[in-house]
């Protein structure tokens, strides 16, 4: 009998930011990488080491040891480090699928610098993998890849195929007990080959092949004595052979043939933590992801790329952007559970992330306004297919139509007339240094006059920016006799028409195009009668004593249930005495606006729920009182229902979730996953070390028994209230306030899952939460409802002057659902998936491209259309489009 192969693959795994802030792990990392490097350069039996399959690292130790990069280069050309493939190990649930392609590229990007990247996608401790990643991987030159968490108890073998939606498959190496199964060898041979008998007796039924022993684990550094003591080993026994090698070798020894098969998502507890309870701690995170990366895909990056001219589209500060959502898309980062440092450091690369994203869309439609041959206001649509809907926009008097129109603010005027001295002048030249006034008001015309006692100002403002309006000169002659006469009074006069901030009904606005502010009168217009809105297509009635709401005669949307939750950032975990809260104490609707566009009520529901739970009894305690309100708002020809839910947090250790009835019972949901949906029963698979609790994840929406629901950030959702095997509710998770990292001993997770290290910030106390979802109970398609709650229109204001024609579309696409629109080298990259199991036929009327990898290299030609099969992803570039 020939000797089994142990494979040692030395490696670390490095958590970037995590029970540490990131500043303090990047110490530890430069000494591991001072250490390393020397190592491999002086030991040739230190073979190979595995750089946790991101290249973060290496941009992080590069920026303190900027002179050993060419040491590193040589060390990784040579195959001895093995860098990549991925920028950062992502959590594959709480980011778009475009991040997680973002970040794949930006691996192999930085990769490519060093050689290259490994062969293998490696998965080591993302938790759980999405249905589509085979798909990716394989899209990206992966046939392999190497994973730990959320396999099924139907895979019984270390080897396996997995398959995507579409039928795309790698074969999968599965770490059965994780990525540190060779940590921390020992340097004496005889007690290393007792570690690896008992390790194969323990998973002995699982192997296929030769052993993947991984010689590492979180922060840990090499081991020097490693070549040694294999030596050793392998001169002292002929049971097992010793090799220090690489993931990538590794899997091409590895059996191919006969091997299971899994299709779609891996979330399963059975023989590893999934930590399911990490979608919903710290909301406020959940929903600055989902905020920035709305920003960012859907409007700053297809904006740029549509309306700015090529020359100038902003790739630099795209990057930074990207880099900083990258950066947050790591497991520890965007899960939250982490000390409040860490925290703070992901939201504030949101924010930044954010404000650039921002920014330059409105850069790019300021660009497009300035295009305009004729003046007036536009529409945009952000969105690959045609739409209606409303759309706000500002106007001045002559613009209003009170018919087609609704006022949802009107600006508040400035005096008429003003005598102002020196001082008071100088105060508002400080606060207007340009035409602007403020958001709704700019000077469109400036005249000054008066003698050299009293200056005459007289100022004319209207509802947009007015080109070739002289301010300057007239702000420095007034300046000019300021400083002649400090006793100077200036008349300062203003002619201020009203200006409005409207909402209008706007039809068949094209994708990816613009059309003039032509609001029509709406055919189901909002009625308000009391408590009561209607128009047509749907009806809500508020009950004032629940504070909950009827939608078509179903009532119950909107209760709010509190629970205490004794887990961690981890896990939700019920206390061992709870006091459920599921009924306000008073209830005051008040109505905000009649219609007929839009009608909303404001609910404003009082709660006594208990302050903590108690640390000695486990028993949920005390009393505060909870504000919550919630806003429902009905829209003309509309059957969504618009919710907004805003509460600051009063109270520690509970879970708060708001309860959706099912106008038919389910077994089922349908979610949105990266790019597909996902279909789920009402049960998880799990063990005693982690019980399966059927929260489950969606990306922006998920359906069930005849109502569908989008949302922004609010990511956990399961199916209640189950009676027979089938559930009558869906219950969103608003708020999971817990006060540690991780805990042991709690009821539905017994053994930690990081450090015992209490996190303030981990309870929410005192952070204003507003929180966006909406819903129908009639039939729709759930990615043309995303859009339509979550990329609303825009609206810019032109004065003419340029070329472009009144109504038009910057990107003809029909037949898939759009991801990204970018440029890359100048040209315009559209990455487009079909979501449905039938084949479809992507248009693009007059166009012809490549459809690319995701390397950018070219896969076939096109022109005019091409064929998506079902659940496909695909990316093209265009080579001939008009801006």
């Amino acid at each position: 009998m020939s000797a089994r192969q142990i494979n040692v693959v030395p490696h670390t795994h490095w958590d970037r930011e995590w029970y540490e802030p990131f500043q303090t792990f990047r110490l530890k990392l430069v000494d591991l990488l001072d250490h390393l490097i020397p190592l491999l350069e002086s030991d040739p039996s230190y073979a190979r080491y595995l750089l946790d399959g991101q290249m973060a690292v290496v941009d992080d130790y590069l920026e303190v040891r900027p002179e050993m990069e060419d040491r590193l280069r040589r060390l990784a050309a040579s195959g001895r480090v093995a860098m990549g493939p991925w920028y950062i190990l992502v959590d594959e649930f709480l980011v778009t699928g475009e991040t997680i392609i973002r970040d794949l590229q930006l691996g192999m990007e930085k990769g490519a610098a060093f050689g290259g990247v490994t062969s293998v996608g490696y998965l080591p401790d993302m938790f759980g993998h999405i249905a589509q990643m085979p798909q990716i991987l394989q899209l990206a030159g992966f046939a392999d890849t190497v994973l730990w968490r959320g396999v099924p108890s139907a895979v019984t073998k270390s080897g396996f195929n997995w398959v995507a939606p579409n039928g795309s498959s790698v074969r999968a190496e599965y770490l059965v007990t994780g990525y540190g199964n060779g940590a921390s060898l020992p340097d004496d041979a005889k007690a290393l080959v007792r570690r690896v008998a008992d390790h194969i007796n323990d998973i002995g039924e699982f192997l296929l092949g030769d052993l993947l022993f991984m010689n590492g684990s979180d922060h840990l550094m090499p081991q020097a004595h490693l070549g040694r003591v294999l030596t050793e080993a392998n001169e002292i026994q002929d049971d097992f052979h010793f090799v220090v090698t690489s993931l990538a070798e590794h899997i091409a020894r590895a059996p191919r043939e006969g091997l299971e098969t899994w299709r779609g998502e891996l979330r399963s507890g059975y023989r590893s933590n999934i930590l399911m309870g990490v979608l919903s701690n710290r909301i406020d995170v959940k929903k600055a992801t989902a905020l920035v990366e709305r920003h960012l895909e859907r409007r700053a990056e297809p904006y740029s790329a549509l309306f700015v001219p090529a020359a100038k589209y902003p790739d630099a500060l795209l990057r930074v952007a990207w880099r900083e959502v990258i950066r947050n898309a790591a497991h520890d980062s965007i899960c939250a559970c982490s000390v409040d440092e860490t925290v703070d450091a992901v939201l504030h690369r949101f924010n930044e992330a954010r404000a650039i994203s921002v920014g330059l869309a409105d850069r790019a439609l300021s660009s497009l306004a300035g295009s305009f041959a004729e003046g007036g206001v536009y529409v945009v649509n952000p969105s690959a297919a045609p739409r209606s809907g409303l759309v706000e926009a500002i106007v001045d008097e002559s613009e209003f139509d009170p018919a087609r129109m609704q006022v949802v603010a009107e600006r508040t005027t400035l005096p008429d007339a003003m005598t102002l001295d020196v001082d008071g002048m100088n105060t508002i030249l400080s606060v207007v240094q340009d035409n602007r006034i403020d958001d709704t008001a700019w000077v469109h015309e400036v005249s000054l006059g008066g003698d050299n006692s009293v200056a005459q100002l007289v100022v004319h403002v209207g509802p947009r920016e007015k080109l070739g309006v002289d301010l300057a000169t007239v702000r420095q002659e007034l300046l000019s006799k300021m400083g002649a006469n400090p006793d100077l009074q200036i008349e300062l006069s203003l002619v201020q028409p009203a200006i409005r901030r409207v909402v209008g009904h706007v039809v068949d606005v094209p994708g990816f195009g613009w059309k003039p502010f032509a609001p029509i009168t709406p055919s189901h217009p909002v009625v308000r009668d009391g408590y009561t809105l209607r128009n047509g297509l749907v009806s809500i009635a508020v009950d004032s004593t629940t504070g909950t709401f009827s939608v078509n005669g179903l009532a119950g949307y909107g209760q709010l249930v509190d629970e205490g939750d004794l887990g961690d950032s981890y896990n939700y975990s019920p206390p061992r005495g709870d006091s459920v809260v599921a009924a306000p104490v008073s209830v005051a609707v008040t109505p905000l606006s009649d219609g007929p566009l839009t009608s909303s009520l404001r609910i404003e529901s009082t709660y006594e729920i208990p302050s903590h739970i108690d640390e000695d009894s486990h028993v949920r305690t005390g009393s505060i009182t909870q504000q919550v309100v919630t806003t429902v708002e009905l829209r003309a020809n509309d059957a969504t229902v618009f919710v907004t839910t805003s509460f600051t947090n009063v109270a520690r250790d509970h879970r708060l979730r708001v309860l959706l009835p099912l106008p038919r019972p389910a077994a089922t949901s349908t979610a949105e996953c990266a790019f597909t949906t996902v279909t789920r029963g009402l049960t998880a698979e799990g063990r005693s070390e982690e019980f399966g609790l059927p929260t489950f994840p969606s990306r922006r929406f998920v359906a069930a028994g005849g109502l569908t629901v989008v949302h922004e950030g609010i990511n956990e959702y399961e199916l209640v209230n189950v009676v027979d095997g089938h559930a009558h509710a869906m219950a969103l998770t608003l708020l999971r306030a817990t006060g540690m990292l991780s805990r042991i001993g709690m009821a539905l997770r017994p053994l930690p899952a990081g450090p015992l290290t209490p996190v303030e910030g981990l309870q929410m106390l005192g952070r204003p939460l507003e929180l966006h979802y909406a819903l129908t109970v009639d039939p729709v398609d759930p990615y043309t409802l995303a859009d339509h709650v979550l990329a609303p229109f825009d609206s810019v204001a032109s004065n003419g002057g340029g070329n472009r024609k009144a109504e038009g579309t910057a990107l003809e696409i029909a037949g898939a659902v759009v991801s990204a629109v970018r440029r890359v080298g100048g040209q315009l990259e559209v990455r487009v998936f079909n979501p449905t199991p039938e084949p479809t036929s992507v248009q693009l009327p007059d166009q012809r491209g490549w459809i690319v990898d995701l390397r950018g290299q070219a896969v076939r030609h096109f022109e005019g259309s091409f064929n998506l099969q079902p659940f496909e992803i695909c990316t093209f570039v265009l080579t001939d489009v008009t801006q």
